[in-house]
């Protein structure tokens, strides 16, 4: 009879203590996949304008409901987020910002940056729309 060795479990979420690289890391990943779907949605618009005035406008409609906009809105959160964090990635892959204040100050500069971006192309867009 062979004895059973006790090994150690593999640390999970946990054992972790969550810090905000850890929760954006997450958000990128689950940005990343609400742009598949948010893409859906602009092949939709595309094709409606392709198709001719009557798709595109049921895709209008769509996206000036309330519930359009808060999806366009979201979409464009998730596109500048995934983006910003994209580029904090790749300042990572470049060897940079590893010390514990540097990764802190990329990770909030992300955070704030993907909202800044999104209130700010959302204004300029209500701007020009508000200009026909």
């Amino acid at each position: 009879m062979t004895t059973r060795i006790e090994r150690p479990l593999s640390p999970h979420l946990q054992t972790y203590r969550v810090t905000l690289t850890m929760a954006l890391s997450i958000i990128h990943r689950a940005t990343g996949i609400a742009l598949y779907f948010g893409t859906l949605l602009l092949a939709w618009w595309l094709i409606a304008a392709a198709s001719g005035p009557t798709a595109y406008a049921h895709v209008q409609a769509f996206t000036s409901s309330l519930i359009g906009k808060l999806i366009l809105f979201g979409y464009t959160w998730a596109l500048l987020h995934h983006l910003v964090s994209g580029i904090r990635y790749f300042f990572w892959d470049l060897g940079y910002g590893f010390k514990a204040n540097e990764r802190e100050a990329l990770t909030w500069g992300a955070l704030i940056a993907g909202i800044a971006l999104t209130v700010l192309v959302w204004i300029i867009a209500y701007a020009i729309g508000a200009g026909r």
